[in-house]
């Protein structure tokens, strides 16, 4: 059967910002359009182009609404979160299909990103009989001490493109369930996903002016991240734009939380299950089409495993179809924007300059039949020194650096010699080389024998190194963002 694309027509209002219960234009009147990356000539709307007035606006809505929110308890507010998770549930393929349609992805990874979501949701319900504090034994006599935590106010949660919906759900749930308000700052390439959010906060019958959207580039940002009434921001994103949030807010000792980058190494060592480490590798480099802080942009195999290995991974990155995201025979999806292609075509020059050979890929797909879209044929280069851009910088794209090493040692030695260190992940046989890869590893998340991204929505998507700032998110450690604690003695 012939792919024909389901295009449903965007509601009006998804097009506006979100401001005190109300959809509402931003005050410049300006647009920007939202295209579809299979498929450029297919533009899903002109969205608000905010500015500092909408973020202002906005602001002020979250400050009105934060009394009457923090009255409410965590177990109240809990109900709400709930009750967004429903209309995920019952909307959940309205939700998908917008998520492939703005940003690119499969229908089945786009499926996957809102049972996360949902499941998100569910957890961060769960904790609001755990968010107390504690009592503690009293050094004079009639006297009860203990300690309790208070939201910290009006936070700015500014979320990417490469999930639009996952990572929203988990800024906005842990705020909104600690008694904060928020204004809700999208990626620019995905508004729609974001406002179909907000919607089911409304149709959850959420308080005017708790969740708060601000459609826009980087002037809405930059305004939330100056307003003296923004006590947070919780950003998701690059290294450049999350060091800049952090030191424009710090002579007001702005609190951040900063998720950054990824140059993720899967170690592939002389004794791995060849099959299996390719089967992962080609899951966690081209899943997405690379764009995920987790993905695997290196493979650092043992020179006396690596043309099986190759022979292993090279078969099956080359028979992978690239396509559009709702044609259910592609198996790649197009990266977000031409920008994002240039610089993923960009990197595979600059690793033919630097001695590697590309087995695979290296081009824009441009097939018959295929629509003029952001297409980016999956890649793997060989031969790529440890120390070269493409080992060292992330990419954001279908584009796997595959670096020989010599043993266990030499291969820890490259994977840890990045600036980042978001994702680690060791193929062995070895229990022993298992438990110390996981011990010597500068990475958060870790992994053995499995694809190297991600985890569950109960454990904490953390990094380490230039990858992370801040209280990891999707755990309970992230109420030590969105809450402040306090003590008190009272004496009787």
């Amino acid at each position: 059967m012939a792919y024909v694309p389901q295009r449903p027509p965007v509601a009006p209002h998804h097009l506006l910002n979100f401001i005190d219960g109300r959809w509402t234009p931003a005050e410049s009147g300006q647009t920007r359009t939202n295209i579809n990356p299979a498929d450029v000539h297919d533009h899903l709307g002109e969205f608000a182009e905010s500015g500092g007035e909408d973020a202002d606006r906005a602001v002020t809505a979250a400050s009105a609404a934060l009394p009457g929110w923090r009255a409410l308890g965590p177990i109240r507010r809990a109900a709400y979160l709930t009750e967004i998770g429903r209309q995920l549930a019952e909307r959940s393929e309205e939700f998908a299909a917008a998520i492939t349609r703005e940003q690119g992805k499969l229908l089945s990874e786009a499926r996957g990103e809102v049972a996360r979501a949902r499941a998100v949701l569910d957890f961060t319900a769960g904790q609001a009989r755990l968010l107390g504090g504690v009592t503690a034994p009293a050094e004079e006599d009639r006297t009860f001490a203990y300690t309790f935590r208070r939201p910290i106010g009006v936070v700015g949660l500014v979320s990417p493109w490469n999930f639009p919906l996952a990572i929203p759900v988990w800024k906005v749930a842990p705020a909104l369930l600690s008694g904060c308000t928020a204004v809700l700052k999208p990626s620019p390439l995905t508004p729609l996903t974001s406002a179909l959010l907000v919607d089911a906060a409304r149709r959850a019958d959420l308080p005017e002016g708790v969740l708060n959207l601000v459609q826009g580039d980087a002037a809405a940002g930059e305004a939330l991240v100056a307003h003296p009434d923004v006590a947070g921001i919780s950003f998701t994103g690059s290294l450049a734009v999350g060091t800049a949030i952090h030191t424009g807010g710090a002579p007001r000792l702005l609190r951040t939380q900063l998720e950054l980058g990824g140059k993720n190494a899967v170690i592939v060592l002389d004794d791995a299950d060849l099959d299996r480490a390719a089967d992962a590798v080609v899951l966690g480099a081209f899943g997405q089409a690379g764009q995920r802080c987790s993905a695997t942009s290196r493979a650092v195999v043992d020179h006396r495993v690596r043309d099986a290995f190759l022979d292993r991974l090279v078969d099956r990155v080359a028979a992978m179809r690239v396509g559009p995201g709702d044609d259910p025979a592609s198996q790649i999806c197009p990266v977000v924007d031409t920008a994002r292609m240039e610089a993923a075509l960009h990197a595979v020059a600059g690793a033919r300059r630097d001695g590697g050979k590309v087995l695979c890929g290296g081009e824009r797909a441009d097939d018959p039949g295929l629509p003029e879209g952001c297409y980016v044929r999956p890649t793997v280069i060989r031969d790529v020194p440890w120390d070269s851009e493409l080992a060292q910088e992330e990419v954001f794209g279908p584009v796997l650096a595959v670096v020989d090493a010599d043993g266990f040692d030499d291969a820890m030695r490259i994977a840890n010699s990045v600036r980042y260190g978001m994702s680690g992940t060791v193929f062995t046989a070895s229990q022993a080389r298992a438990f110390e890869a996981v011990d010597r590893f500068e990475a958060g998340m870790l992994h053995v024998n499995r694809p190297g991204v991600g985890a569950y929505a109960h454990l904490p998507h953390v990094g380490a190194k230039a990858s992370q700032y801040g209280p990891p998110e999707c755990s309970p450690q992230v109420w030590d963002f969105y809450t402040q604690w306090h003590s008190a003695c009272i004496s009787y």
